[in-house]
């Protein structure tokens, strides 16, 4: 692992950017294939506004729910800059984002389809990313006893939490666009839901740096009220056809 915070802090920002770029190109292009003037349209630009800006956010708003003791400490010490972003937020964030953009351009159709594996791929790059960061960054679970235990530095074998999300989001986001449901945004909907309740399970492998009420942590909290809200939209999607018919 990397034992420079400086180098650290660089390699996993070179990693987040690079899933993004990727994603993004991947959509893109996605674009390309099936809608007229691809991402540049003047229905998916707005999109594409949306998205960026609702995501920016979101990322910056679930992270000072997460890290509100890094926030008072910025805010105390007069910075404007705030370090530190939420992947969860991220997704949270630009799906209102799009979803506001889509009423004020007047769009009805699914777009959510299409970010399926551009999401998964982008984030899995950007855990490659967390994962060389080590103890610089605040993705690395409790210490354990099994055998694939990881020492980030500090002698102690802990779960690499950022591995298991690649293998579980690439798993989701290739399974889901192989899929090819006969409902749109089905398989958008799907790929949230479940990372969703992913990153709830997952943050019980974590160590928790603020406590929330039941000892939860702010990424809990946040995944919960989210799948209150989303959980009717996903079943009612659901219950439609799944596949088209032959």
């Amino acid at each position: 692992m990397i034992a420079d915070a400086t180098i650290a802090a660089w390699v996993h920002s070179t990693f987040a950017y690079a899933g993004m770029a990727l994603g993004a190109a991947m959509w893109r292009r996605t674009l390309r294939q099936h809608s007229r003037g691809g991402a540049l349209a003047p229905g998916n630009f707005g999109v594409l506004v949306g998205l960026l800006i609702g995501a920016a956010l979101g990322n910056k708003l679930v992270f000072l729910i997460e890290r509100p003791d890094v926030a008072q400490a910025i805010w105390q010490a007069g910075q404007l800059m705030l370090p530190g972003q939420s992947i969860v937020g991220g997704l949270l964030g630009g799906l209102i984002g799009v979803e506001i953009a889509k009423k004020l351009t007047g769009q009805t159709r699914s777009t959510g389809d299409a970010m399926v594996l551009p999401i998964a791929l982008g984030l899995a790059i950007g855990r490659i990313g967390c994962f060389l960061a080590g103890l610089h960054d605040d993705t690395y679970g409790l210490p354990t006893a099994l055998s694939w235990g990881v020492d980030f530095g500090d002698g102690i074998p802990r779960h690499p939490t950022q591995l298991y999300e690649i293998a579980v989001v690439l798993a989701l986001g290739l399974t889901l666009h192989c899929a090819r449901f006969n409902t749109p945004g089905l398989a958008f909907k799907l790929f949230l839901g479940s990372y969703l309740l992913w990153r709830f399970a997952v943050e019980f492998l974590k160590p928790v740096p603020v406590a929330y009420p039941l000892g939860l942590s702010g990424i809990q909290w946040t995944c919960l009220i989210a799948l209150a809200v989303y959980a009717p939209l996903v079943a009612r999607a659901w219950r439609q056809p799944l596949f088209a018919t032959p």
